[in-house]
């Protein structure tokens, strides 16, 4: 490691991790093995690809669609995404006059099954305190500007229900598959702080 020359010089977050990682492995503390096996989890099958997945077959297939709203959690389970952080999640749909926006007031309460882990702007206090107290002004501070005739709906993550938002599909994506449609839906639109947009 390189040392630093002041409080202000940190190693980057990746080499800090790579050194703690070592160590953890050289006291024989962590198994590497192990590590990988999490991490792949976390990249290909815990994670906002899932949730993409959703949404677009959602988009593609009036009847899972109207499942998935419904009944979140057993339309999610059809596709085989379950687990811890997931075992109630509602899904709201957003439509040109309703937007929907996701936010735990407490902690982080997050639906890891079809999003992952949560980014640390989601934790972070004052998105948790503003965005239920003026949530507009949050969304296009985020680039999300919205027009005034749009009804924004703050929903509260819990415990108890995790929420999940299923975005407007963007125009010009009719002639689209539900494979094409799934590299367009991000994290950031199935918590509602952003829009889809077409390719």
């Amino acid at each position: 490691m390189t040392p630093t020359s002041g409080p202000d010089d940190r190693l980057a977050p990746a080499l800090r991790t790579e050194a703690l990682e070592q160590l953890l492995t050289e006291r024989g503390l962590i198994d590497p093995a192990a590590m990988d096996a999490i991490i792949a989890t976390y990249e290909t099958r815990v994670g906002p690809l899932n949730g993409a997945k959703v949404v677009a077959r959602a988009w593609t297939d009036p009847l899972y669609k109207s499942r998935l709203l419904q009944d979140g959690t057993a339309a999610i389970a059809e596709l085989g995404f379950t687990g811890p952080q997931g075992e109630h999640i509602v899904v709201v749909e957003n439509t040109p006059t309703t937007h929907n926006v996701v936010v735990c007031t407490l902690c982080s309460c997050y639906p890891w099954p079809v999003l992952g882990l949560p980014p640390s702007w989601y934790k972070d206090p004052a998105y948790r305190s503003r965005v239920v107290r003026e949530p507009r002004a949050v969304l296009s501070e985020m680039g999300l500007d919205l027009a005034d005739d749009v009804r924004i709906t703050v929903r509260d993550s819990t415990s108890e229900v995790r929420w999940l938002v299923l975005p407007e599909r963007p125009a010009g994506t009719e002639h689209l598959t539900e494979e094409e449609l799934v590299p367009l839906v991000t994290r950031d639109a199935m918590v509602g702080v952003a829009k889809v947009t077409a390719p």
